[in-house]
């Protein structure tokens, strides 16, 4: 579980608040999954253990809001801006874990992560298993715009001449 908001500093990078996350992936993988997702103190979808985590269900995207115990990524507001730029529902909001299980694509975002499509969860497919139509089409933005192929955003971008 993600700590409480009165907790700590949950919207900060600091180490210490890693370690819950580490263990869970550490936990996780041990078990053969790849990523942990945690939840908040009332158990409630927060994040991953390194991500911020989007759900998509009949054409709308959730993710929880930052009043949840999430990091206000720079790749989540990215990824806010690009699917409303796109005309897509998004909806900041807290959402279960088992509405994960009903929805038809789920995908994480990060510096590390980028946009990465999620196949499974407590081995329930999503989506059969294959990324989603709205994921790819964020996906496929996130790409175009941080390799300067897409300029709705050039201010995001910073020119470095090697």
């Amino acid at each position: 579980m993600r700590h409480h908001v009165n907790i700590g500093m949950v919207q900060g990078k600091i180490i210490g608040q890693y370690v819950s996350s580490i263990l869970a992936k550490r936990e996780v993988m041990s078990s053969g999954y790849d990523e942990a997702i945690m939840l908040d103190v009332n158990g409630y979808v927060a994040e991953a253990s390194g991500e911020n985590i989007f759900a998509v269900k009949d054409g709308v995207i959730r993710t929880p809001p930052l009043s949840s115990p999430v990091l206000a990524g720079i790749t989540r507001d990215s990824i806010i801006t690009m699917a409303k730029d796109m005309g897509f529902t998004l909806r900041e909001e807290t959402f279960t874990r088992d509405f994960l299980y009903l929805c038809d694509e789920v995908f994480f975002t990060g510096t590390a992560a980028e946009v990465t499509p999620v196949r499974e969860i407590d081995d329930r497919e999503i989506n059969g298993g294959s990324p989603g139509p709205i994921t790819k089409k964020l996906q496929k933005c996130y790409f175009d715009t941080v390799r300067g192929g897409n300029t709705k955003h050039k201010e995001w971008l910073t020119k470095v001449n090697v």
